[in-house]
């Protein structure tokens, strides 16, 4: 059993000139990350590595600046101001690959920030919702500290740990972090079915999050068969799992389950995935490993996009040089479902922003980082339509993607467009 310690004897543990990796996502350990921030002005080089992290960054701005030096693996909206201020940095890097980058001897962590539940009557603990690149992080680290939740659900699958593997725990009766969901306009809910067109019963999903993927699910009630292995789940997947739309019956890999790295929803998501046998969280190396995801048929990635090319070149993470989230595991999906029998790999995305800027465009921004290539784009879907561009020239991707281009938009993309492809 490891010792149970004050948050500040906790604190005391983590030195000048360590690496620090902190859980995220619904289980990111808010107490302890705040306790960090107390201790930050008082050390000296110490870096705080990890993926997205839910509530406030307080360790980005006031006394910390210039002690504790941000690196995101995924930007999430409370550290995008610190990003284009320069005092958090940033490093895009598949998400299948994150474990690798926590292995090597100059990057690996000293420090893992964990939140966990209670100690079982087997001597474990489990990481509930969220393992992400974790389990890695935990492995290479010195010392392990653990903030030990009874709100933190049992999941299985590689969700829990031996307690020997904990430094020392800190007593915190935190709730997870939910994810309000967003209402869906008619634009969204019209890419929702028309994505859906394109998902066959019997399918396995990969979807991401937020209003697009919600309302693909949403649109998805009447399927049969559906399985999911994707690096997330959210509400949307509970829905359809008690309908009985989702059984993963037809799964080559862990049949039966639902295959996820992290839940992130509801206190309703969150019980659903308690103790539930169906449900199966692994590490990012598994649930973003091309070799797994190919071996499913009919694999179906939808994912969304900041901008896409009128060539099918997709800007996911960054809009111009702001980086707003991270490359993900955009692509490790969208290669599996490409390379699945049958498989199918979506971006998915209103034609405009809520601004009423396009996203269709003929060019990306000045800056911007292509997140997915052309070369591995099939579908492209907006609120106006389909454009498959796998197997399409040059000239019939432009006339594709203009056609699901807001109306008022077309006119001016097509005088670009000739200006960038010559047979048009």
């Amino acid at each position: 059993m490891f010792d149970m310690v004050s948050m500040d004897q906790a604190m005391q543990l983590i030195q000048s000139g360590m690496r620090v990796y902190a859980q995220g996502t619904a289980a990111t350990p808010r107490s302890l990350l705040q306790a960090f921030t107390r201790r930050g002005p008082q050390l000296s080089d110490v870096t705080l590595v990890h993926m997205h992290l839910e509530g406030p960054a307080p360790w980005v701005e006031g006394e910390c600046l210039g002690h504790v030096h941000d690196v995101s693996l995924f930007v999430g909206p409370n550290l995008r101001a610190a990003m284009r201020d320069g005092t958090a940095s940033y490093i895009p890097l598949f998400l299948s690959d994150v474990p690798w980058y926590l292995s090597q001897p100059e990057t690996r962590p000293q420090v893992a920030l964990i939140n966990v539940s209670p100690p079982d009557r087997h001597g474990f603990v489990s990481l509930g919702p969220s393992i992400d690149a974790s389990l890695t992080a935990i492995e290479q680290a010195d010392i392990v500290i653990a903030q030990v939740n009874p709100q933190v659900p049992r999941v299985l699958g590689d969700a829990c740990i031996p307690m020997d593997r904990i430094t020392v725990g800190v007593a915190v009766d935190e709730p997870l972090s939910v994810l309000p969901e967003r209402p869906v306009d008619q634009a969204v809910v019209a890419i929702g079915r028309l994505v859906a067109e394109l998902v066959p019963d019997r399918a396995c999903l990969q979807i991401g999050i937020g209003r697009v993927p919600d309302a693909v699910l949403s649109s998805l009630q009447d399927h049969r068969d559906l399985g999911v292995h994707s690096e997330m789940m959210s509400d949307g997947v509970r829905r359809l799992a008690a309908k009985g739309v989702i059984t993963g019956r037809y799964k080559v890999t862990d049949p039966g389950k639902i295959v996820a790295s992290f839940a992130l929803g509801s206190r309703e998501l969150y019980d659903f995935v308690a103790d539930n046998p169906v449900i199966s969280l692994h590490g990012v190396d598994y649930t973003n490993d091309t070799a797994v995801i190919r071996q499913n048929p009919r694999m179906v990635s939808v994912n969304s996009a900041v901008e896409v090319d009128i060539t099918g070149q997709v800007a996911a993470e960054a809009i111009g040089p702001y980086v707003v989230s991270g490359v993900g595991g955009q692509m490790d999906f969208v290669r599996g479902a490409s390379l699945s029998p049958g498989g199918r790999s979506i971006i998915a995305l209103p034609a405009r922003t809520g601004r009423g800027e396009p996203r269709i465009v003929a060019a990306l921004r000045r800056g911007a980082a292509v997140t997915t290539t052309r070369n591995h784009v099939q579908y492209v879907v907006t609120e106006y339509g389909v454009a498959e561009l796998k197997g399409a020239t040059i000239e019939e991707r432009a006339r594709r993607m203009i056609a699901i281009a807001h109306p008022e938009d077309r006119e001016r993309l097509w005088r670009e467009a000739r200006e960038l492809v010559p047979g048009l």
